[in-house]
């Protein structure tokens, strides 16, 4: 089969299309027909080992040959102990776990997998395992009156958490470069700021804040936030995810203003909800662009240096 593999860290450059073995799927795993898998900001970090935690398990050299953990296709093989899916079903999920989606089969968990909808495409539907469950785990605690911030809120999860948080009846500001203000604004945000212009943490007290691109000190975001506000970061640099932990938790017990990380739980009960809202109407599913498997390094650029409008697709 073909796959986009690599070897060592490094740009898109370092991504090569190969032929590879099939794999076969395990015990309680399935093999999926990959139809569409959606770029994450965590495909990009593990492509450049860039932040540190990147490197888990692979310090010198990636731990895995091929990226790619939101997927949608067809089940073409079980393993042993398999009894949700069979032969043919159309599914989704995020194998993170494994990785593997940028390529024309995958294997799979078969906990980690939901049924396709038949309402989404399989492009539609791989853009929600993993920014999905991030998305409504960040906004989750967002009340009408409040006053929501997102940072980052142009790419694929912050495109799901704006719409998210305005429909929880807050007032939401969102944060990203100048050329995804007006996208931001068409998603609902009451307000857009270019981060490159304007400081963000001194636009007045916020009772929510969701970081998806975490770099600023944490006593910058602490003076963002309200008495009693949060302070969520998903990712970020190393230095400012052990700052968050650290001076973070001090800062809670002496100022009552939460800072921490958002520990995102995973799998079919933490994104299905959103699937359920999108197929309603509540929330639109935005694909910034779809490309070919052998345009999977344009496709994992153009997320990995902030130009996408939302999620970016990889198909086969």
């Amino acid at each position: 089969m073909k796959a986009v593999v690599y070897d060592r860290y490094g740009g898109p450059e370092v991504l090569g299309i190969e032929e590879i073995p099939e794999p076969s799927p395990g015990h309680k795993q399935v093999l999926i027909q990959i139809a569409a898998t959606s770029v994450n900001l965590s495909d990009w970090e593990g492509l450049t080992g860039s932040p540190g935690y990147a490197r888990i398990g692979g310090l010198r050299a990636p731990r895995r040959r091929v990226l790619g953990s939101d997927i949608a296709g067809r089940v073409t093989a079980i393993g042993s102990g398999v009894t949700r899916f069979r032969v043919g079903d159309e599914v989704y999920g995020d194998i993170l776990d494994l990785m593997g989606g940028f390529a024309e089969y995958a294997v799979a968990a078969e906990s980690s997998l939901a049924p396709k909808p038949t309402e989404l495409t399989f492009a539609e539907a791989a853009t929600l395992p993993q920014a999905g469950a991030i998305a409504l785990q960040g906004t989750a605690t967002a009340r009408r009156g409040q006053r929501v911030l997102i940072n980052g809120g142009g790419g694929g999860t912050g495109s799901f958490a704006i719409q998210l948080a305005k429909l929880s009846g807050a007032h939401v500001t969102a944060v990203d470069n100048a050329g995804k203000l007006q996208y931001m604004r068409e998603l609902g945000a009451d307000e857009v700021v270019d981060y490159r212009t304007q400081d963000f943490t001194r636009l007045g007290s916020f009772d929510l804040i969701l970081d998806l691109v975490a770099q600023r000190s944490v006593f910058a975001y602490r003076r963002a936030l309200a008495r009693g506000g949060r302070y969520l970061c998903v990712g970020g640099t190393v230095r400012t995810l052990l700052r968050v932990v650290t001076v973070g938790a001090l800062a809670a017990r002496l100022t009552g203003r939460r800072l921490g990380l958002l520990i995102v739980r995973t799998g079919p009960t933490h994104f299905e909800p959103l699937t359920q809202r999108c197929i309603d109407g509540e929330v639109r599913i935005r694909i910034d662009r779809t490309f070919t498997l052998a345009e999977a390094p344009q496709a994992l650029a153009r997320v990995g240096e902030g130009h996408a409008l939302g999620k970016v697709i990889v198909t086969p």
